[in-house]
């Protein structure tokens, strides 16, 4: 690989990263911005890495995995469990998608790293009033469900 494909495969990851991170940190989530981009930069330049260390395609399995596992853990830090229920389950969501864009912009695919930045984004901005109508809906049932 030459260091234009490179730095295109960095920064398109940065910017994929950047266009979820900027949903989450409008939101007031902990992992907003930076956080996306920092997430999706790593997953990207660990694909770089393991392409450019290993010839067979096993190998480049191998380590996409071990990013996987590793991101898994993020993910699960960010999930918390109180008495009123789980929260952090869609922040754990969008840590874990943002690895995938950058693990695909470090492979080359630029089209479905672009591809899952779009749905992703769309699903965390369009489909929130969806969430929390359904929330408000799910309460009241639980509601009346005490009251009898």
């Amino acid at each position: 690989m030459s260091w234009v494909e490179y730095m295109t495969s960095i920064l398109l990851a940065a910017v994929m990263g950047g266009v979820i991170g900027i949903e989450r940190a409008i939101s007031g989530k902990a992992a907003g911005l930076r956080t996306n981009i920092l997430i999706c930069l790593g997953a990207a330049a660990f694909t770089l890495v393991s392409r450019q260390m290993t010839g067979d395609e096993g190998s480049i399995a191998r380590i996409a995995a071990q990013v996987v596992t590793g991101v898994g853990f993020l993910g699960a830090g960010a999930i918390i469990q109180d008495r009123g229920g789980v929260h952090g389950l869609t922040t754990a969501a969008t840590i874990w998608l943002v690895a995938a864009i950058g693990m695909a912009c470090g492979a080359g695919l630029y089209a479905l790293g672009a591809s899952a930045t779009a749905v992703g984004f769309v699903v965390l901005v369009a489909l929130r009033n969806v969430g929390n109508r359904l929330d408000n809906i799910a309460e009241k049932l639980s509601h009346k469900d005490e009251q009898q």
